[in-house]
């Protein structure tokens, strides 16, 4: 299945083109999933028909689905109280009814990715084709893309699986540690909390998956793609297409008060142009309404696949043994990258953003000689560690 990921900055119509988007591919014979994240149901208005947290058929070929946040959190709190009901009649605590709870800042996150999970469970059953997502704003949205990943880290730091001791000598290792171990059912959430998540990353890391950017073409639009781009970059996702959308007609009066938006977005379209891959939206002058005017959008579909692209590559270079690894991060500035090596890891900053990323084993056994950016793309040497490497005879 392949799934496209919609965001761009608030405000930027990502909304109406995710709905345009699977609209037109499940028109074109696609069968086609949309999901949606607003609390609101902006995605109902663009399409003119009520969604809820149930899969619901809006036309032939096409399925919209708008998780509830609230009901999920209610669902994991309470399920959360019943697993830990020994330890809070122990304590006196007196349970949270259902019906008092309100969802707290992210439960709307983690109920889209949720919701990727069960779409990435279902795919062996066919049902779909193709995954469309309303991703929020471009802020949240990386953050979102970034959860899955980071929460296993921590997890596995944490909770390392590895450092599980058998369960017939656990109560024998805690007695000759002098403190007690962590409780079995600690690591058994812990697992279960890390298969979830990997069905979650597994979808945004999926070679099949892209990320489609909306943004109104103009200075503060040309501002949150650069950005954007950059943070999908660090992140190793893939972009297909850049949507300019509202862009206004170029046969505008020369003395019109339209003259400068029209001259500010050509000149935004012309930089965007020789960087990424745009398709142009009109402006239909009203907010579109419904299949008639998400489909007079003319907003392209699917599209054909693309090979995915490896993140990062290592290459030997044989004139002097060294490694290198290439990271593509378009658009980043030199001045505003960092790295650090702890331990196995490499901690890659570039702006505002930051990715903790694995070493493969070969790089585990050698020393960071240097670093450049060049053309985008960010080139860190890894020279062999004598006392790590084997040596050859």
């Amino acid at each position: 299945m392949r799934t496209i990921l919609i965001t761009g900055p608030g405000g930027s119509g990502r909304t109406t083109v995710a709905a345009a988007t699977a609209l037109a591919a499940a028109r074109a014979g696609t069968r086609t999933l949309l999901l949606g994240a607003d609390r609101d149901d902006t995605l109902g208005a663009v399409l003119g028909t009520a969604t809820g947290p149930a899969p619901a058929p809006v036309e032939p070929n096409l399925t919209v689905r708008r998780p509830d946040a609230a009901q999920g959190f209610r669902d994991d709190l309470a399920a959360l109280q019943d697993r830990a009901a020994s330890a809070l009649d122990l304590l006196g605590a007196a349970r949270l009814d259902p019906e008092e709870l309100t969802p707290l800042p992210g439960a709307e996150e983690l109920a889209l990715l949720r919701a990727l999970r069960d779409a990435a469970l279902a795919e062996g059953d066919g049902v779909h084709e193709l995954l469309v997502v309303d991703l929020p704003p471009a802020p949240r949205a990386l953050a979102l893309l970034a959860l899955p990943e980071e929460l296993r880290r921590y997890l596995r730091r944490l909770l390392p699986p590895e450092r599980q001791a058998a369960r017939a000598l656990r109560p024998v290792l805690g007695r000759l540690a002098g403190v007690p171990l962590p409780a079995e059912s600690l690591y058994e959430a812990a697992a279960r909390w890390d298969l979830e998540l990997a069905a979650a990353e597994a979808v945004v890391a999926d070679p099949n998956t892209v990320v489609r950017l909306v943004a109104e073409p103009g200075p503060a639009g040309a501002d949150a793609v650069r950005t954007t781009a950059l943070g999908l970059a660090l992140r190793g996702l893939r972009t297909d297409l850049l949507v300019a959308n509202r862009v206004l007609p170029e046969d505008a009066p020369a003395d019109s008060w339209l003259a400068g938006p029209v001259a500010q977005q050509r000149k935004t379209l012309e930089e965007w142009q020789g960087t990424h891959d745009v398709r142009t939206v009109a402006h239909l002058g009203r907010d579109p309404r419904g299949a008639d005017d998400l489909l007079a959008l003319d907003v392209p579909g699917a599209g054909p696949a693309e090979p995915p692209v490896q993140w990062p590559v290592t290459d030997r270079l044989a004139e002097d043994g060294v490694l290198v690894w290439h990271i593509p991060l378009p658009g980043a500035i030199r001045d505003e990258l960092d790295l650090v090596r702890r331990g196995d890891e490499l901690v890659v900053s570039a702006g505002t953003f930051r990715r903790i990323v694995p070493l493969p084993s070969a790089l585990r056994r050698c020393t960071v000689d240097g670093a450049a950016l060049r053309d985008g793309e960010l080139s860190v040497r890894f020279a062999p560690d004598p006392r790590l490497w084997p040596r050859t005879r």
